[in-house]
């Protein structure tokens, strides 16, 4: 993390030293609130003396104490704004201006933005594209660079490929703050020179490499560690929570897998403290619930209901946050750090009134003070759309009658390796009446064919479903039984510069495009997340969902090839964890 120098200057200092004594005037004073410290654990009655960005003061009640500004803050909790410690913003489709927009007034004031999915499909031209969002926004957004692009290589191929050497480049500039999280665990542990190199490149620019664990146990969890991985957001449960802490990793305990923070809550509370290393993030928010519910905010509230004490579920919103990221200047409403103030009107609500970031009101009543304008968007970000037209024979997988023997995919989520014995009827496999299809091409010029996997335990389907939000890759991504729906779906999305899509009987029912990159649209929140609901809606009306594994979520994972297990690649099947490549599901035909 590069350490920002604003807070340094000497006649800063000097002004909120002379201020913090009486004999100058604050530039802002908050008089009237509460201060629920995260170093005690105490709130008490404070008014908190502001010069630039900086706090001077912290202080008993002092209507004399002069001021060139005031907020009253009577009947309010104040405490330091809220660190997302890691973030997608393409997640949410809509830019980061857009995105600013929705946290800020909520109580957010900083966030550690992984960009891969810009990286996977753009590349360099997607990083930088980053960067420059990253600018002159309300919300403190930290890009690190992406140390999988793509993700699995050799199982899958992307928009991008980030080498050691691009990785280091780019970790070399002062506006990114650390490796992204490394997903490629395998190759790591088993000493791939790409892998190591990249780690390697995080270490040496003194800059934190953080980490995507999942699965990982005993000598390999420790292993990832030794390596030189700090952090890990992808927990299975408390057990994989109370490994993790042990062998000493930054726990960013995420909001997006809701259904395991209540075990998550008793398992710390249980611990009789808060572990220093716990953080929060959101990770994934689709534009929907962003708006419904809130980013970091949303993850503070929902540890409370699920039962952890409100100071600790703040204090690993801010002050933990800040020690870990190494921000000193950051993460408490004390004198010296910086003025990043959030004005709270319910605590357990998590309802922000006020929002003061770097000293200035930024957000009152829910909104900005001031909207930020998007950054411009590069060409290349606008044509990622590179494939031919697809046909709904390009979703059929040929054979020898009259039978074949085919490897499946079987079970969402956490998928596993099946067999099955299908029928072969004209050349062509005869998908069964329980199974659906999945589709996957390349859209970044490779030029490769559709792969195709039949898909078992996925409910009962009466649609197709389009995507070019697919991590890690954002390949062209189908699912569906007809073929001619599947190929519907798919053009929408080919024409519109992709987004996502439904189709059923021929026809599309619902497209939310997404021009760029085919991750974001350039439309307000509000616009975005009220199409993503009714194509989500249309989707839940012809799909048999079966929670916890099935569900719409599950759409968007499926082709994540650095998890263990076997997936759906641009390749074929592959389990990277395996060596296992198949281009095509049959194993063998011309079966009697």
């Amino acid at each position: 993390m590069t350490f920002p120098s604003d807070l340094n200057d000497p006649a800063l200092r000097a002004r909120a030293v002379q201020a913090a004594r009486g004999e100058a005037p604050f530039d802002l004073l908050i008089e009237g609130g509460t201060v629920l410290d995260m170093i005690t654990g105490r709130a008490r009655k404070a008014d908190v003396g502001i010069i630039g960005p900086l706090i001077a003061s912290v202080h008993a009640p002092d209507p004399a104490r002069p001021a060139k500004a005031r907020i009253g803050a009577r009947g309010m909790t104040l405490v330091p704004g809220f660190i997302d410690s890691h973030m997608h913003v393409e997640s949410s489709m809509i830019t980061a201006a857009e995105y600013a927009a929705a946290v800020v007034p909520r109580g957010v004031t900083t966030a550690l933005w992984d960009p891969h999915e810009l990286a996977n499909v753009s590349g360099e031209a997607g990083l930088g594209y980053a960067c420059e969002s990253a600018k002159d926004l309300p919300l403190r957004l930290l890009p690190l660079v992406p140390t999988c692009v793509p993700s699995a290589p050799g199982f899958e191929a992307s928009g991008g490929d980030f080498t050691p050497e691009t990785v280091a480049r780019w970790l070399a500039r002062g506006d990114t703050h650390g490796a992204a999280e490394l997903m490629t665990m395998r190759p790591l542990l088993e000493g791939d020179a790409r892998v190591a190199g990249i780690v390697q490149a995080g270490l040496e620019a003194g800059k934190r490499v953080c980490g995507h664990a999942r699965g990982l146990t005993g000598g390999d969890l420790a292993g990832f560690a030794a390596a030189g991985v700090e952090t890990d957001h992808e927990l299975t449960g408390a057990a994989d929570l109370m490994a993790k802490l042990e062998a000493g990793f930054t726990i960013e305990l995420r909001g997006s897998h809701e259904h395991l923070l209540p075990e998550f809550a008793e398992a710390l509370t249980g611990l009789g403290e808060l572990p220093q290393t716990v953080t929060l993030c959101t990770d994934d928010i689709f534009p929907d619930d962003l708006l419904r519910k809130g980013g970091l905010d949303g993850v503070i509230r929902l540890l409370i209901d699920c039962g952890l004490p409100p100071l600790w579920a703040y204090r690993a919103a801010t002050l933990n946050a800040a020690s870990r990221i190494g921000r000193p200047d950051l993460g408490l409403v004390a004198p010296g750090r910086r003025a990043d103030l959030v004005l709270l009107s319910d605590i357990e609500a998590v309802r922000a009134e006020g929002v003061v970031a770097n000293g200035l009101l930024v957000a009152e009543a829910g909104r900005l003070t001031a909207r930020p304008e998007p950054a411009p968007v590069p060409a290349a970000l606008r044509e990622t759309m590179r494939l031919a037209p697809v046909a709904a024979g390009d979703f059929e997988v040929p054979a020898k009658g009259p039978h074949a023997r085919i490897a499946t995919l079987s079970k969402p989520r956490f998928p596993v390796w099946g067999e099955r014995r299908v029928a072969v009827e004209d050349g062509r496999l005869v998908l069964p009446e329980d199974m659906i299809r999945m589709g996957i091409v390349n859209r970044h010029g490779a030029g490769t064919p559709m792969r195709v996997a039949f898909l078992e335990n996925w409910g009962d389907w009466r649609c197709a479903f389009a995507t070019t939000v697919s991590h890690d890759s954002h390949n062209l991504t189908v699912f569906g039984r007809r073929s001619e729906d599947m190929a519907a779906a798919a053009n929408a999305l080919r024409d519109c510069g992709g987004g996502v899509a439904v189709a059923s009987r021929g026809k599309v029912l619902h497209c939310l495009p997404l021009p760029i990159a085919g991750l974001i649209s350039d439309a307000k929140l509000a616009q975005v997340a009220e199409s993503f609901a009714a194509l989500r809606a249309t989707l839940d009306g012809l799909v048999g969902w079966q929670p916890p594994y099935l569900v719409f979520k599950a759409l968007f994972g499926a082709s994540l090839v650095c998890n263990p297990g076997p997936r759906l690649s641009d390749m074929g099947l592959v389990d990277p964890f395996e060596g296992r490549l198949l281009e095509s599901c049959v194993l063998e035909d011309g079966l009697a």
